[in-house]
């Protein structure tokens, strides 16, 4: 059954899912926050900015209204990066349909809440509730999901082959999402941990700044397959401690998507901590970019869930240090490289 589709953002991944929607038959409207930017993207349909050469379908309907971007939609597709999607999700609620179910592309943790994406959609769109000084689980009255994946946007512009997972609570939503998504180069899996799906989305970015930063000092192919594979074990000891299934981690949103980001010259994080690795400031690497690279902010909130959760993950740490600390690159890796010896395998629980 076609689906009616707005689709909160006008970045790389939004455009993405407008082709990948529009070629199965779905309505598309893409709502940006900013009213220049969607004249652009009226003007060429394209987003000449973030992803060029991938234009967006002449069905497919850009506005900057809010009071009118989900007129008639069935589903709410949110391509807003993680630290922003509280304001923008605030900004919009008033205009919101009722009950339509939700599905985020984001990857990351926000900051000061240390919420996952769908996260904060619940807690703007429900709330949470203060008991004896904790905050409770944000709740909502619609479906939520998370599309996950090793999903590098200029891949899937140029028809190359790729493949998702669609995480839900709600089996029903994760098979829509499935059918809505799927074409013969874009293969979806469903799953119900949405927590181990948004976690591993949002740790893989911060393993890939650390790989970006051995690329950057010279480090060689035999420091990433270490760094990717003690990094994945980190991010899994992580998610587990939060509730999350261990073998998440070894599918696509987790040893998938780590491999792609670390890997991928085209990753954002990756080249932030290649350039790092070369002797750039952060601010200067930052400054100089056009999207946004959600490893950076996330790292923050990592290294405070592992406070948290009382999980030791010593490259996340070591990357923080170096982001946020001005630590050189070189002593961290040394730092790694020398910590007390350990078995290679240990329990996650």
């Amino acid at each position: 059954m076609p689906e009616n589709v707005t689709i909160l953002g006008d970045g790389a991944m939004a455009t993405i899912c407008s082709i990948l929607l529009s070629q199965g038959g779905h309505r598309v409207t893409m709502w940006g926050a900013f009213e220049e930017s969607i004249d652009r993207l009226i003007q060429n349909r394209e987003n000449q900015r973030l992803l060029p050469g991938a234009k967006i379908p002449p069905e497919v309907r850009l506005t900057a209204n809010d009071a009118d971007a989900f007129d008639g939609c069935t589903l709410i597709l949110s391509a807003i990066p993680t630290q922003y999607m509280r304001s923008a999700w605030n900004r919009l609620k008033p205009f919101v349909t009722p009950g339509v179910s939700v599905v985020s592309v984001a990857k990351g943790v926000e900051n000061q809440t240390l919420l996952r994406p769908t996260q904060i959609i619940a807690d703007v769109l429900g709330g949470r509730t203060l008991r004896n000084g904790q905050w409770t689980e944000p709740v909502c009255d619609r479906p939520l999901l998370a599309l996950s994946g090793p999903n590098i946007a200029a891949e899937i512009a140029r028809y190359l082959p790729a493949t998702a997972v669609a995480a839900s609570a709600d089996g029903e939503l994760a098979r829509r999402v499935q059918a809505a998504f799927s074409t013969h180069y874009f293969r979806v899996y469903t799953n119900s941990d949405v927590i181990g799906v948004e976690l591993a989305g949002a740790t893989k970015n911060v393993i890939a700044i650390a790989a970006g930063a051995l690329d950057g000092l010279g480090a060689g192919n035999n420091a990433k397959a270490a760094l990717v594979t003690r990094g994945l074990v980190e991010i899994t000891r992580l998610g587990v401690a939060m509730g999350a299934d261990e073998q998440t981690f070894q599918g696509l949103a987790g040893l998938g998507d780590l491999i792609t980001t670390c890997v991928s010259p085209e990753g954002r994080n990756r080249r932030v901590g290649e350039q790092v690795g070369k002797g750039r400031k952060l601010n200067e690497v930052l400054a100089g970019m056009e999207s946004v690279a959600e490893g950076v902010p996330t790292t923050q909130s990592v290294v405070q869930l592992a406070k948290r959760f009382n999980v030791e993950m010593p490259i996340t740490q070591a990357v923080y240090e170096v982001l946020f600390e001005s630590k050189d690159p070189i002593a961290a890796l040394s730092d790694l490289m020398t910590r007390d010896p350990k078995p290679e395998v240990s329990r996650l629980r």
